[in-house]
């Protein structure tokens, strides 16, 4: 018997045998909303930079960050598995600064594996870190930590070396070690055939419907994020709005008096209250 009730081969197990689905999440009671869903699994994405911190962009956002991100959503949702993001410099500098890092995550954040960024730069740090027994999910095509060098966040793959480039990354990445690619803003055909030619699935964020799964942010799903609406995200609930009518409902019920009712109160015992008034 397994030690372990949560493996990320649990979802290799899933390619070609059902569609894996996967969030992204950041705290406590967005991961217990998550796991009573059912997800397979949950990333802590760096991308809390920008969803949680408000930061433009996912650079600013440390790894003490990062272990608060991963602690909250590892309490939240202690019954699915979870997935640590490696954030920009944790993993950059070398294989034992990536080595270290990624352990930080396990040990410290309570995560059973970790997202690196990259292509064939981050080959020889992703076979380090498997390595070391931390699993390892790979993230190609769009990829934020690199967007200064790549020039933004753009669809890659449509010309042809672009697209031999990815493919040949894939499996570079298999080779090394990763249970699985995240593979973001790449065109669908070319995701198919990757998908087609790895044997370790294919999770992805605005690359069509033939990839193995697909992740989206929670905060996206539910629409809490206005000012960015990408053309892959789609928002199942009006958040943002129903949030901001709530709040609003709230304040003009505390304007008016309405609330708290009486039973939103507590009572004291009459007797103490007289004798209160005549101490």
């Amino acid at each position: 018997m397994s030690l372990f009730k949560i493996s990320p081969w649990d979802l290799v197990k899933k390619k070609g045998v059902e569609k894996i689905v996967g969030i992204t999440a950041y705290d406590y009671i967005s991961a217990r909303v998550c796991e009573e869903a059912g997800m397979d699994f949950i990333l802590i994405g760096d991308s809390a930079s920008m969803v949680i911190l408000g930061h433009p962009d996912t650079f600013p956002i440390t790894m003490e960050e990062m272990l608060v991100f991963c602690q909250a959503v590892s309490r939240g949702a202690p019954n699915t598995l979870r997935i640590g993001d490696m954030p920009f410099m944790s993993y950059q500098i070398s294989p034992e600064q990536a080595i270290y890092n990624a352990g930080r995550l396990v040990k410290e954040g309570r995560c059973h594996g970790v997202k690196v960024e990259g292509g064939f730069e981050v080959v020889p740090i992703v076979r380090s870190i498997v390595k070391a027994g931390i699993p390892v999910l790979a993230h190609i095509g769009v990829t934020p930590q690199r967007s200064m060098e790549l020039g933004g966040l753009k669809v890659r793959g449509k010309d042809f070396d672009t697209a031999k480039t990815l493919l040949e990354e894939a499996l570079a990445l298999e080779e090394a070690g990763a249970f699985a690619l995240i593979l973001e803003c790449v065109p669908s055909e070319l995701s198919r055939l990757i998908t087609e030619k790895l044997k370790i699935p294919t999770i992805g964020i605005g690359a069509g419907p033939f990839t193995d799964g697909q992740i989206l942010v929670f905060h996206d799903i539910c629409g809490l994020y206005p000012e960015m609406r990408p053309k892959f995200v789609k928002n199942y609930l009006k958040g943002f709005e129903l949030f901001k009518e709530a709040l609003e409902t709230y304040k003009r019920e505390v304007k008016e008096g309405l609330f708290p009712e009486e039973k939103h109160s507590f009572k004291i015992n009459p007797e103490i209250l007289e004798r209160l008034k005549n101490d």
